[in-house]
């Protein structure tokens, strides 16, 4: 017949393990308070000899309902169990006591807070659950391990996905067991302490030690466990002939080499086709050399208006296309074979095939590598339309052997590429139509950017059609034309070129990543390390995404670089929150971080500063007095979330916005800083300056009013 007594110990239980939890969390300090709990063990020890069983049960259900009722006491609950019962029986015991209350407190925030998170965090969480689908139960078996992450926070997050119960439950079951053994033997010593100063004894010190070495030894084991699992049907190299493969030579990837070749690894450069990527040859070079020279004509035109009459300007289109190539050329040198040899890089010209996760194959010969960096690059997407042949149409990659100017272009696309190139032939004298689906263009933009984009190439000459699709390519005895439906209505454009600017798509075929696993849809899938499936196979550029620029790729080749070079020491986690991004339209359009239209797509408060350029001062000198400066800020707050300017360098006044983000500086610290006068970047300090007039702290300066009144009186 066991006592009242003793079955009020037993029920006191969980109330004595919360007074041990917050007496372990403040330090143990004093003896008074380490007396306290030693009495307290005495007498559970007592309890325990008599009735075994009873303690057990009681204490694996106190262990139970605290886990479900996501208490943070789980650490102080654990080392108690040590201290009574041992290493065995202690580890028993908690192990499956805490994953069944992980499991309750996983259904309870299942039921009670699922359906709010989806309404409230709808995008966010299937983007979560899909990569739990694939790999949920590794990246729960990797927060298990690591038991710096509360189990309880764990617990409540899983409970808002779509994660099995039953997976749940078994990882936590198994993940949970070597930080549960730790801290039950950490337990057991502290059992034992005679006083304040045995704390510090070997044995403690040494229990306590390794809960600091656990988290590292654990990611390490779920990494290795994960690679098994996933190349365990290729065979691994005894020795490597590479410690790098990087297969592409554009910006991500030259860069990707550059740095194996800085640190002195063997490294090979992969390129099928001309070294420089897009960048070099199709893309950021040749459109830049072709828009400054528009930008010439346009120039010449307008100087009439400032009293230098120039006429019309004659155009030869054919010299225009030469000084493109001369650009390129002269750029080449920097990305060229011989100069990465220079460097130290084994630049291999062919077709890269990955055959294993440690295997490239190129021009039939097989090197074996430790890591390889896959940075293949985009390509222009060409739509189905009914009538459409190879010669029907250009691309940004096919426009450069272009050496006639076209009388009549048609340019499908409103995005960056599609306006870039539409307002420099028009400019260049070609009679441009630019078809646009969306209501305005650029639509990542705010349609206030989007409208005044709009009216400027118009005012250019470029025919806009918004609400407009492609529906096929008729031939005919005037040659060819484009039937489009616009606003409803099938219209029909007679073309000499129809220049196709919808977008670019990553190229991820061909190289043997559907053999391997690698999901491509559209971009290579990656971690936040950029690494794939396959933990020494790294992606970055175009291939990866999300951002399709020069500076995007170089910034993710440093990051997978780095870490398929010293993963295995450190890694660095890619960061694209402050990408600045440019349009070269004329004037241009730059943005970093969220602009309107971003930040009401994720549900972000923000507060909206404007500045038109119409007052700055050199815009006023030189004629360009149109744009605007538009930034948000936390409300309340001088903190940026983001910037899009629009006017005249706009790219080169955006450095300090994106510098202020990265740094974590507000628009105080901007308007306090030096700007020389007259320049660009005034417009800057103005903006903040708007910020900090609407925020003036209105009762201090009528303070100060009162005082200066007062001053007056002698």
């Amino acid at each position: 017949m066991i006592s009242k007594s003793t079955l009020g110990k037993a029920l006191l239980l969980l109330v004595l393990a919360g007074v041990l939890g917050v007496s372990v969390r403040v330090g143990l300090h004093g003896s008074g308070a380490l007396g306290a709990v030693r009495s307290h063990l005495h007498a559970l020890g007592v309890l325990r000899t008599a009735h075994p069983v009873l303690l057990a049960s009681g204490f694996f259900t106190a262990y139970v309902l605290a886990t479900a009722a996501s208490l943070p006491i789980a650490t102080a609950l654990t080392l108690l169990a040590g201290a009574l019962f041992g290493v065995l029986e202690g580890t028993l015991i908690v192990s499956f006591a805490s994953s069944l209350g992980a499991l309750l407190a996983f259904l309870a925030a299942r039921t009670v807070f699922r359906d709010a998170a989806e309404r409230r965090f709808g995008s966010r969480l299937r983007a979560i659950n899909r990569g739990l689908a694939r790999e949920g139960g590794v990246y729960l078996f990797g927060l298990r391990m690591v038991p710096v992450i509360p189990f309880f926070a764990v617990n409540l997050a899983m409970g808002l996905t779509s994660m099995a119960a039953g997976t749940f439950y078994w990882v936590s079951q198994v993940g949970m067991l070597p930080a549960t053994l730790i801290y039950v033997n950490a337990g057991t010593r502290l059992a034992s302490l005679g006083g304040v100063r045995g704390i510090v004894s070997p044995a403690v010190a040494g229990s306590l030690a390794l809960l600091g070495v656990f988290p590292w030894l654990a990611r390490r084991v779920a990494t290795r466990v994960k690679a098994r699992r996933i190349q365990g049907r290729w065979p691994r190299p005894p020795r490597f002939d590479r410690n790098l493969v990087v297969i592409g030579a554009g910006s991500a990837g030259l860069v990707s080499a550059y740095i194996a070749a800085t640190v002195r690894a063997k490294v090979t450069l992969i390129e099928g086709e001309r070294m420089g990527g897009d960048c070099l040859n199709t893309g950021c070079v040749p459109s830049k050399a072709l828009i400054h020279a528009a930008r010439l004509a346009a120039a010449a035109r307008a100087a009439a208006a400032v009293g230098v009459s120039l006429g019309e300007p004659r155009v030869d289109f054919r010299a225009v296309m030469d000084g493109v190539h001369r650009a390129i050329a002269q750029v080449a040198p920097h990305d060229s074979v011989e100069r990465y040899r220079e460097l130290g890089v084994d630049v291999r010209r062919g077709h890269a095939t990955i055959r294993s996760p440690w295997l490239v194959e190129v021009g039939g010969e097989a090197i074996t590598t430790r890591a390889i960096i896959v940075a293949t690059g985009a390509e222009p997407i060409v739509p189905d339309l009914p009538g459409l042949g190879a010669e029907d149409y250009l691309t940004s990659e096919t426009l450069w052997s272009l050496q006639e100017l076209p009388r009549r272009l048609v340019v499908l696309g409103g995005g960056p590429i599609g306006c870039e190139l539409a307002q420099a032939f028009a400019r260049l004298g070609s009679r441009v139509t630019l078809l646009q689906r969306g209501a305005h263009v650029l639509t990542r933009e705010d349609p206030v950017v989007g409208a005044f984009v709009q009216a400027r190439l118009a005012a250019d000459g470029v025919d806009v059609r918004t609400g407009s699709r492609p529906v096929r390519v008729e031939r005919s005895a005037g040659g060819r034309e484009l039937v489009a439906d616009v606003l409803g209505e099938a219209t029909r454009l007679p073309y000499d070129a129809l220049l196709i600017a919808l977008g670019r798509r990553p190229r991820t075929r061909g190289f043997g990543l559907e053999a391997l696993g690698i999901t491509a849809a559209p971009t290579v899938e990656t971690d936040e390390y950029l690494a794939t499936l396959h933990p020494n196979i790294y992606a970055c550029g175009d291939v990866a995404g999300p951002h399709q620029f020069t500076h995007a790729a170089a910034q993710q080749a440093w990051v997978a670089a780095v870490n398929a070079l010293f993963g295995g020491l450190r890694r660095f986690r890619a960061d694209d929150s402050v990408m600045p991004a440019v349009t070269f339209v004329d004037p241009e359009v730059a943005r970093v971080g969220h602009n309107e239209t971003s930040a009401r797509a994720a549900g972000i408060d923000y507060e909206l500063t404007e500045y038109d350029l119409a007052d700055l001062d050199r815009a006023i000198a030189e004629h360009r007095a149109t744009g605007f400066v538009r930034v948000l800020t936390v409300p309340g707050k001088d903190r940026i979330l983001g910037v899009t300017i629009v006017g005249h360098r706009a790219g080169e006044c955006l450095a300090e916005f994106t510098l202020a983000m990265r740094e974590g500086l507000g628009l105080g610290r901007i308007l306090r800083t030096i700007h020389p006068y007259p320049t660009w970047s005034e417009a800057n300090k103005y903006a903040a300056g708007a910020w900090r007039k609407r925020h003036a702290p209105e009762r201090i300066l009528r303070m100060m009013q009162r005082y200066h009144a007062w001053r007056l009186r002698g």
